[in-house]
């Protein structure tokens, strides 16, 4: 019995051997000199099986693609570097909004009546006093015709009242003279006196009525200019409404005038931005119709008050329109210039990043191992932002690339040799496993791990030399 049990023992032992063996010495856990070791063009240690290492996770090893799988190392990353520099800055503020024009006038008549002529058609160039409209006046010119009439019969009755002041006047100095020689009764001086008065008073009322037959022969020719449709202000016709011949009261407009010597935006500026805009301030202004062209704004008014609902005001951009090329109704952007600094230090906007709940920048250490540096932000532009503290002039920060770093990262800087050889990146001309790459092997005195030098032969031992 004891016998048997021995015999087992050794057979189980044996097989323990084998399969240990047979698994540690299969083709997948160590290289050969063949393409995977990293011959010309080959790949070293795909799967991270090249130093005669286990993979750690996909890639994990040394010539793979380290961090693709599980537990490993992360890749190393590709960057550019940009440089802290001083320079002028400036920040902008952008706006949208349609064009209107400096004045808008709907011109509509003072009186009622037909529409006799309009002489304008849209589009039209108008001046300030021009007639565009005229409505049918003839009532109107006869009644200035009898108001004119009753002013002459009012002139009339004054001459004839002044000449009977005069009889008045010489009969009662008369009377007053006999009376006081005692000629002539009291009575009758008396008579003489009150047709005196009365004398007077009649010029008086005829001087009253000749008053108001000049007022309301002035209403009649004011109400007959009114029949003339002027122009209230220079401009253009920007729509014409009646044609002759319909009949039009001063709620009707004829016609809409635009001043469009300057036009004006009227935006809503929000909350935030209320203490960076000023009256005075200047601006660029693009419209569709003029792609790449560059008009000048001015904001002219700031409105004191925000509304409660939007939490914004009213703010009017005026734009000069000398050649008269922009109109009315196109959409504009205006970026104002609303901050400037001069001689400050600059930086990309891309090599800013948010890291741990602080904004900083990536600089890249003495083994080129990324840094994370905060940093306290001023103004921007489209391209660059104000460094205020953090940095100095000449620093090298992480550009392209540094939303993907990662603190103590590899860093391969784009464009320079990097460790595996002139190409720059980790594994030499193999394109993955190079000398000093990733993988771990030990480079061969005679040339690059790329070229078949590198890698181990099965059961980690070096090749002869």
């Amino acid at each position: 019995m004891r016998k048997f049990v021995l015999i087992g023992v050794v057979v189980a032992a044996a097989a323990g051997a084998a399969a240990y063996f047979g698994v540690f010495s299969s083709p997948d856990a160590a290289v050969t000199g063949g393409p995977q070791a990293g011959g010309p063009g080959g790949t070293a240690g795909r799967g991270g099986a090249a130093g005669g290492q286990r993979p750690q996770g996909q890639g994990g090893g040394g010539g793979g693609f380290p961090g693709m799988g599980g537990g490993g190392p992360r890749v190393p990353m590709t960057v550019e570097l940009g440089t802290v520099k001083k320079g002028d800055l400036a920040a902008h503020l952008t706006v949208v909004g349609n064009l209107v024009g400096l004045q808008t006038v709907d011109v509509a008549p003072r009186t009622n009546g037909r529409l006799l002529t309009v002489s304008v058609q849209m589009g039209d160039p108008v001046r300030r006093g021009q007639v565009i409209g005229k409505i049918e006046d003839r009532e109107i010119v006869e009644q200035v015709s009898q108001a004119e009439a009753s002013q002459q019969v009012s002139k009339a009755t004054i001459r004839q009242r002044e000449a009977d002041l005069k009889v008045a006047q010489v009969n009662f100095d008369r009377s007053k003279n006999l009376f006081e020689r005692q000629l002539l009764a009291k009575q009758a001086l008396d008579d003489a006196e009150s047709r005196y008065l009365a004398a007077e008073a009649q010029i008086d009322l005829s001087k009253a009525q000749l008053a108001q037959a000049e007022a309301r022969l002035q209403e009649l020719k004011i109400n007959l200019q009114n029949t003339t449709v002027t122009s209230p202000v220079d401009g253009f016709v920007g729509r014409r409404n009646v044609d002759p011949g319909a009949m039009v009261s001063q709620n009707t407009p004829i016609a809409s005038v635009v001043d469009i010597s300057k036009l004006k935006m009227v935006v809503n500026v929000v909350e935030k931005d209320i203490r960076l805009v000023t009256v005075g301030d200047s601006g660029d202004v693009d419209v569709d119709a003029y792609p790449g062209e560059k008009f000048r704004g001015r904001i002219a008014r700031v409105a004191p008050v925000l509304d409660p609902a939007t939490r914004t005001a009213s703010m009017e951009i005026e734009i000069a329109n000398n050649d008269k090329r922009l109109k009315p109704g196109m959409y504009a952007r205006v970026s104002l210039t609303v901050e400037e600094r001069k001689d400050t230090l600059v930086a990309p906007k891309s090599a800013v990043v948010d890291f741990e709940n602080k904004r900083g920048v990536w600089m890249p250490n003495a083994d080129n191992r990324a840094k994370f540096v905060p940093v306290q932000l001023g103004i921007e532009d489209a391209e660059r932002i104000e460094i205020t503290s953090g940095l100095k002039e000449g620093d090298k920060i992480v550009t392209t690339g540094a939303t993907a770093v990662r603190n103590n990262d590899q860093l391969v800087i784009a464009g320079a040799a990097g460790p595996g050889g002139p190409g720059g990146a980790p594994g030499g001309r193999g394109g993955r496993s190079g000398a000093g790459g990733p993988a771990g092997m030990t480079r061969q005195p005679g040339g690059p791990a790329g070229e078949g030098g590198a890698a181990r032969r099965p059961g980690g031992q070096r090749p002869p030399q």
